[in-house]
């Protein structure tokens, strides 16, 4: 069995689901995909359960009923994976702004016991940002100064979203008193396990704005983020 599990939400992405599956599929390292459907009405969940047919050992499928937020399809994707000895778990959106080329950057400090947290960084040294205009960068780059001026931690790309984690960083950070769904979410993740402790550390990567699809985000998500970050102080992580 792979002790490397991609976690993949989706909602709605017919137009990549099959190409990032069979692309993750081809990487010599053996990662297995987890995605975890939020009720797609276009057929995504679908199309993952003909592809089973084909990785029936290395592709698996949890439907949930309607759209649930980011935060928690992770967090199901979480529990799901240690139940099931999982040693390196990921996080990676399924419209390619997250190269699956990468995964192996992720993964490789993980196994040399180098981080137990690996963060695809588009603001480390070598990080990048494509085709995204200049007003959206400036508001994520000063949100990541926001944030570490807030949670003092010296992670770049506190807003990343393509992460690995060792299990141990999952069964320790109490994750069931994780409630946010987004930007937020992602923050709190890297705070917890900032605060337990663990080594974290940023590959460069360049993230890549979706090609196909509609984007997720919302004026919500944004609000959410900017406020959580003083309310997770007071969490129990």
């Amino acid at each position: 069995m792979s002790k490397s599990l991609v976690i993949i939400p989706t909602y709605n992405e017919r137009e990549n689901v099959e190409k990032m599956i069979r692309q993750v599929m081809t990487y010599e390292e053996n990662f297995h995909i987890l995605i975890v459907d939020d009720g797609s009405p276009d057929g995504t969940s679908q199309i993952v359960e003909q592809l089973q047919l084909e990785y029936s050992d290395q592709l698996h499928l949890e439907k949930r009923a309607g759209k649930q937020g980011l935060g928690t399809a992770y967090i199901h994707g979480f529990k799901w994976a240690l139940a099931r000895d999982y040693e390196y778990i990921f996080e990676m959106d399924c419209d390619f702004s997250h190269n699956p080329d990468d995964l192996s950057h992720l993964l490789a400090p993980l196994q040399a016991g180098k981080a137990s947290v690996s963060i695809g960084s588009r603001y480390c040294k070598g990080g990048k940002i494509s085709n995204w205009p200049i007003g959206r960068i400036l508001m994520s780059y000063f949100a990541s100064i926001y944030v570490r001026l807030i949670l003092w931690i010296k992670i770049k790309d506190t807003t990343a979203g393509f992460i690995g984690y060792h299990r141990d960083v999952l069964s320790t950070i109490k994750i069931d008193n994780i409630y946010f769904k987004g930007y937020a979410f992602q923050i709190c993740m890297k705070y917890a396990a900032k605060k337990h402790q663990f080594k974290i550390t940023e590959v460069p990567i360049t993230f890549i704005d979706r090609q196909f699809g509609a984007s997720k985000m919302s004026s919500g998500i944004f609000k959410e983020a900017f406020f959580g970050v003083w309310k997770m102080r007071k969490l129990k992580l």
